[in-house]
């Protein structure tokens, strides 16, 4: 973490282990941040719509977020293209 009131104080990049990540939602319906949480150790939520996890665990919070948007486009470009080969 750097100190923001004087941030060119610090001499070092920060590591992974020494950083936070901030998630901020949008539109955070059907995000059960709950599980989230459960499963991101030391996370916590900021706001309603925002999660902090540490910066070491970023990959694997992507990896929990992304799964299931990725799954739900794959399964709606499978009912897209089984309807298109009905239709022709």
């Amino acid at each position: 973490m750097v100190d923001t009131s004087n941030p060119f104080i610090a001499r070092d990049i920060p590591s992974a282990d020494e950083s936070m990540v901030v998630i901020r939602f949008a539109n955070p319906k059907g995000i059960d941040f709950q599980y989230l949480r459960s499963m991101i150790h030391d996370s916590f939520m900021s706001r309603a719509n925002t999660i902090a996890v540490p910066g070491g665990k970023m990959e694997l919070a992507m990896q929990l977020i992304f799964t299931p948007f990725i799954w739900r486009m794959m399964e709606r470009r499978k009912r897209a293209c089984g309807l298109k080969w009905l239709v022709v």
